[in-house]
């Protein structure tokens, strides 16, 4: 049994057709170009889902589609989308459709990535688990008995809008102090950046003095590896935390199992030692049994993979 698989993101939209069992059979990607409209991008999708199909005479159950933004409860329209301008409410499943003759499903990337990670990933040995991805902004997805937890609309599962200071930073959230303020990569940046100009003498002011944009988690976390003790502290503030935003969710949803993935879950220890440290130290007792962060290693794939996934759970 086959599936589409499909990650719409701002910058490229990659495209998997995916084995239930086996896993990828094939991969593409292309550039987004949002600026040149949904018709473009659509018919572009279309047309790369016939490359990807010509060689496979086996006809796939589906396609499923994880896209950025709030998904409808019938997974087949998205709200205003990040990153796609002229977008407001899309029905992506009938553009698709109208493309290409097969079933399609829509969900939002981060719950698709929960997915991939649910039956592909390091999520496969729990039935219950909380997704949380680390990228540009923090998304989430809750995995309860292998199938997503939605709500009651489909919205549910916007954890890096989770408040633990609402004085505190800003992101994108309505308010200030949402975990994303903490854990997205443009806001540990930012956040490192104005901690780096007080220390004039360390190794990473001398890097980045010329330009300060250019500095991504993944610089902090080298540092780190080399020793660099400022490194070590903005890496650890943050994922202190995190830590804080694991207690509201395991307290809210007795989920012990957190899987971690994105680019700044590459910090590894440097951000999964003081999360585990802060949210032990503040998480009832009881909640301590069975308790781990868990690395995603699938990166992008995990989203492909879970949209294939979707397609096989809503149409076998």
């Amino acid at each position: 049994m086959i599936a589409v698989g499909i990650d719409i993101g701002g910058t490229n939209i990659k495209l998997g057709l995916v084995d239930k069992n086996a896993g990828f059979l094939e991969k593409t990607s292309f550039s987004t170009e949002a600026r040149k409209g949904k018709v473009y991008m659509f018919d572009k999708i279309g047309e790369k889902i016939h490359e990807l199909l010509a060689e496979y005479p086996q006809t796939p159950v589906g396609i499923g589609v994880g896209i950025p933004g709030m998904v409808s409860l019938d997974r087949s329209t998205v709200k205003s989308p990040p990153n796609l301008p002229g977008w407001s409410i899309e029905n992506v499943a009938h553009e698709i459709q109208n493309r290409i003759d097969l079933p399609c499903v829509i969900e939002n990337d981060a719950n698709v990535a929960a997915l991939g990670s649910a039956f592909y990933g390091a999520g496969k040995p729990y039935d219950h688990f909380i997704m949380l991805t680390l990228g540009t902004g923090v998304g989430g997805g809750i995995v309860i008995g292998k199938k997503l937890y939605r709500g009651t609309t489909g919205a549910a599962a916007e954890l890096g809008h989770v408040l633990i200071d609402y004085k505190g930073a800003e992101s994108n959230s309505n308010t200030r102090g949402g975990i994303e303020a903490y854990l997205g990569q443009r806001f540990i940046s930012r956040r490192a950046a104005a901690e780096i100009k007080k220390h004039p003498d360390n190794p990473l002011y001398k890097q980045f003095s010329s330009d300060f944009n250019e500095l991504e988690p993944l610089d902090l976390t080298q540092a780190a590896n080399k020793g660099n003790t400022l490194a070590i502290e903005i890496l650890a503030n943050a994922g202190e935390m995190l830590g804080y935003a694991i207690v509201n969710y395991i307290h809210m949803l007795d989920i012990r199992k957190i899987v971690l993935s994105g680019g700044v879950a590459n910090a590894g220890k440097w951000i999964i030692e003081p999360a585990k440290k802060s949210a032990l130290n503040y998480l009832m007792p009881p909640f301590h049994d069975d308790f781990e962060i868990i690395i995603e290693r699938l990166g992008n794939d995990a989203a492909m993979l879970g949209a294939a996934a979707l397609a096989f759970e809503v149409f076998s």
